[in-house]
């Protein structure tokens, strides 16, 4: 990124020059500004780099000028710390401490600095000229061990080979990956470019031709016409409005439709699993009424062996030719293992289960293990015509297995209640969409039940419906187990090693009247758009959900991106570009997110690790292979490595500005770029475009649209439609954020 530098400007010409930048670095040691016009500036969703040199407060800041030489020095001292702690305090994304700084003082803003999330720079500048390489490494070294998140290292250059020796700490220091190093002076002028090429993670620009702050400066439209050349950002004009979160929407419409009464359910939006879901509560029994975003069911008010019959869309009793009810539930995972074990509670004898498209691949791995652990029946249906009233039998199926063979338990599928009562201990290493079933079918029982879950994944989600019972009158006490990590971290659902829950029998679904969250999942798509490819505002969200692809915030901040939010828990969110660094992740409680921060990770610097793969294989799609397919099409680096996904990133302005390797210059280790362990890397590109598969899977579909925006050519996938499973108007949406709508 290009960050420009802002000096002796009032607080009013810094917010006018800031509408020009994608990032700033304000000079606090010229610009003086009171602490209400600090906080101004420093809140602007630019991300900004706080600067206060002391010798220039010295120079420039008239109270100091009568002192002696060494009261001047600990007064500029005390001013430019007070100057750069506000700062840090205001938002800003960097603060930069020259190396020459006294201990103590880069002490106190280093720790301010931590406790805010701010980028603690450690900077070198030599004004005359450049030292060897020895010395320029251990200049870095210095600024390493003195606590340095990011090292900046200026030198004055007077030939090629001062250049040189600079550029060659880029691969070759302790501080690789976190090094902005260039020159300064007429031979050093093409460094300030060339050290985006080696991953510097921004450059230094002017504001204009007459405020350069350094020898060699550019002035800022140079060096955007430079590294962007004719590349479009997106910047859309309006909020972009997200869809109801599908977990919220499916698991309260079957509530609804279980309860006694009337419920409404506000911020309905269609999708195929959504609408899978009011098909399913017909199917039941419930009258369904849709009017814009507003839902009403009236339930069937059921209890355990209520239901002896489904019906059709058309009021007909759904049968197979055997006369056993027929529920179609779509393409929705969710769906099937939620009403796996709410139809063994509620039907009186066997009940068939039928699905479409993708899901007739996807195993319910663990399913069969854990309905056995309740007594109930579970088998998958041998293949044959089916002329069942409603639902025609798929054109194929698989053969019944048992959970340890090689095929488990797939749709269509057989399911005999009721569920047995009493302590059962399952595993929960397969998700936790089975165990939200079980949640809501054990409070039809007469007795109590004691669920003992280990190994949890997906831990969010069990929330979610403990959330949506309680709000149907379903009371259920649980509690989450851990050893000393667990404890230490407050309750860290990644390290949480078993669930307890304590389910009343006897109870009944109340009706209720809820206002349904924006999805999350969805809303990742556009955030990281708006994270490497310009600025987006997203409305429809609450940020104290717990959704788990909530967590896209966090792992956003920690990559570097710059977000804020308006007006409370549910207001608009805006995000847009800053330097991006490589993230760790532990995803296995949020696998939804896996395509999107794969193409995260793409612009990211460095290496990206995204634990939590093995919850991959039984999506739409065997998500892990082909979210490996897409990166090594594109030309990413990237592989599996245990149950991690790894990805070597590169910065827009890197892939824009390609091979690191300087024209007419020999090409040796000291001119390429390097990942984290300082191994050569290939010299990075744009994404390569050209004709992709989604694998049917729709998050595949919304990650490669987003990937398409950092492609050198046209991407096209072979079926877009599949994002109609969970967000329809995905396509429409991203168009016109494309065009600035």
């Amino acid at each position: 990124m290009i960050c420009t530098t802002i000096q002796n400007k009032t607080a009013d010409q810094i917010l006018e020059a800031l509408e020009q930048c994608e990032m700033a670095e304000i000079r606090l040691d010229s610009c003086v500004l009171s602490a209400r016009e600090t906080d101004e500036v420093f809140t602007s969703d630019v991300p900004l780099v706080a600067t206060c040199r002391i010798a220039e407060v010295m120079k420039n800041e008239p109270s100091l000028q009568d002192l002696p030489e060494t009261a001047r020095e600990v007064k500029a001292m005390m001013i430019a710390e007070k100057r750069l702690v506000r700062a840090i305090e205001a938002g800003a994304r960097y603060v930069d401490v020259e190396i020459e700084a006294p201990k103590q003082m880069s002490k106190r803003v280093r720790s301010a600095a931590h406790e805010s999330g701010t980028i603690f720079i450690r900077s070198y500048h030599d004004f005359n000229g450049t030292g060897t390489f020895e010395e320029l490494k251990n200049v870095v070294e210095k600024c390493v061990y003195h606590g340095a998140d990011l090292v900046k290292v200026v030198t004055m250059a007077h030939s090629e080979e001062d250049v040189l020796r600079v550029m060659s700490l880029y691969g070759r220091s302790v501080a690789n990956g976190n090094l902005m190093a260039f020159c300064m002076g007429e031979a050093g002028r093409q460094s300030r470019l060339e050290c985006l090429k080696y991953g510097s993670p921004y450059t230094y620009s002017a504001l204009n031709a007459e405020e350069s702050a350094a020898p060699g400066q550019w002035p800022a439209s140079d060096m955007r016409k430079a590294v962007y050349g004719d590349f479009t950002f997106i910047r859309p004009e309006e909020p972009v409005k997200m869809p109801v979160s599908k977990s919220f929407a499916q698991r309260a419409i079957i509530a609804a439709a279980l309860a006694d009464g009337i419920s409404h359910l506000k911020g309905y939006s269609p999708c195929g699993d959504n609408e899978a879901a009011l098909q399913v509560a017909r199917n039941l029994g419930a009258e369904v009424t849709v009017d814009g975003t507003e839902v009403t069911i009236r339930g069937i008010a059921a209890h355990a062996g209520s239901l002896s019959a489904l019906t059709c869309a058309d009021g007909l009793p759904s049968v197979d030719d055997e006369g056993r009810p027929v529920l179609h539930v779509g393409e929705s995972g969710l769906l099937t293992r939620m009403m796996i074990p709410v139809l063994a509670q509620l039907c009186p004898g066997s009940v068939k289960i039928t699905g479409e498209k993708t899901l007739l691949n996807r195993p319910l791995t663990g399913a069969k293990e854990i309905m056995d652990a309740f007594g109930a029946g579970c088998s998958s249906l041998d293949c044959h015509p089916d002329s069942s009233h409603c639902h025609p039998e798929p054109s194929y199926c698989h053969p019944e297995r048992s959970e340890g063979s090689f095929n488990p338990l797939r749709v269509p599928l057989t399911v005999t209640g009721p569920l047995k009562t009493g302590r059962a201990e399952i595993s929960g290493k397969h998700g936790s969409q089975l165990i939200s079933g079980l949640l809501m079918g054990l409070p039809f029982a007469e007795k109590n039940s004691q669920l003992i879950v280990t190994d949890p994944k997906s831990i969010p989600y069990m929330f979610i419906t403990l959330e949506v019972l309680k709000k149907f009158g379903i009371r259920i006490a649980n509690d989450m187990l851990g050893g000393p990590d667990f404890l230490e971290s407050g309750g860290d659902w990644s390290l949480c090693t078993e669930m307890h829950f304590k389910v009343k029998g006897g109870q009944k679904y109340k009706a209720a009247d809820i206002d349904l969250e924006g999805d999350w999942s969805a809303a990742a798509n556009f955030l990281v758009a708006g994270a490497i490819f310009g600025k987006v505002e997203i409305e429809g969200l609450d940020t104290t959900s717990l959704q788990a692809d909530l967590s896209i915030m966090d792992i956003l901040m920690d990559a570097g991106a710059s977000l804020s939010q308006m007006d409370g828990k549910r207001g608009n969110i805006t995000v847009q570009r800053a330097p991006l660094q490589a993230f760790e992740v532990d995803a296995s409680n949020c696998p939804d997110l896996f395509p999107i921060l794969a193409v995260l990770a793409a612009f990211c610097q460095g290496t990206s690790r995204m634990a939590g793969v093995g919850r991959l294989a039984n999506k739409e799609s065997d998500r892990a292979k082909a979210i490996l397919e897409m990166l090594t099409q594109m030309g990413v680096q990237a592989r599996v490595e245990g149950d991690e996904l790894v990805v070597e990133g590169h910065t827009l302005a890197q892939r824009l500005l390609g091979s690191p390797i300087r024209s007419g210059m020999t090409c040796d280790r000291s001119e390429m770029t390097y990942d984290r362990s300082g191994m050569p890397c290939e010299a990075p590109g744009l994404l390569k475009g050209g004709a992709y598969t989604s694998h049917h899977d729709h998050r595949m579909v919304m990650a490669l649209k987003v990937a398409s925006l950092g492609a050198d050519s046209p991407i096209t996938i072979d079926d877009e439609a599949c994002v109609a499973k969970s967000f329809p108007q995905f396509n429409e949406l991203f168009d016109g954020v494309k065009c600035g709508r």
